[in-house]
């Protein structure tokens, strides 16, 4: 199956607050990180779901450095943990988002679910279609795509 999370789902938020992790997502997300997820917001547009270690490991969690004594780490996780829980996926594999959160991303009804390899990204669907058609991929997006992508030959 791969450990990557990757496409993009529609899914129903329901009246609690709840939506049900798509399939695909939920297996990747169970059988390589567990049920454990933190969720939260980096920048209101949208809700992040990152796996507890990889949300570890992104914010030095895991670490005995002191990172979280640097002003801008300090005030990036006063950000993330003001915003964010950490939740466990229930037996239904639904996840239950903060109404802070959902009023944040404007998120009601019908949401997008969308893999970002290693974490989720739910957006409001038509917020989401306004984003990519007001900042559309460019020439120098794909250039600077493509520096950054590791170099090597196809397997």
């Amino acid at each position: 199956m791969g450990n990557f999370l990757l496409g993009s789902y529609t899914v129903r938020l329901d009246k609690s607050g709840r939506i049900k992790i798509p399939e695909k997502f939920r297996l990747v997300l169970e059988e390589e990180y567990g049920k454990e997820i933190f969720i939260t917001s980096l920048t209101d547009e949208s809700v992040q779901v990152y796996p507890l270690p990889v949300w570890e490991e992104l914010s030095g969690v895991s670490e005995e450095a002191a990172l979280h004594l640097q002003p801008t780490v300090r005030k990036f996780m006063l950000r993330v943990n003001r915003k964010g829980n950490q939740i466990r996926i229930d037996s239904k594999g639904r996840i239950l988002i903060s109404q802070t959160l959902r009023e944040k991303a404007k998120l009601e009804d019908e949401v997008e679910v969308i893999g970002l390899s290693n974490h989720l990204e739910i957006w409001n669907k038509y917020k989401l279609d306004g984003t990519l058609e007001e900042k559309p991929l460019t020439n120098e997006d794909f250039e600077k795509i493509a520096e950054l992508m590791p170099r090597g030959k196809p397997k």
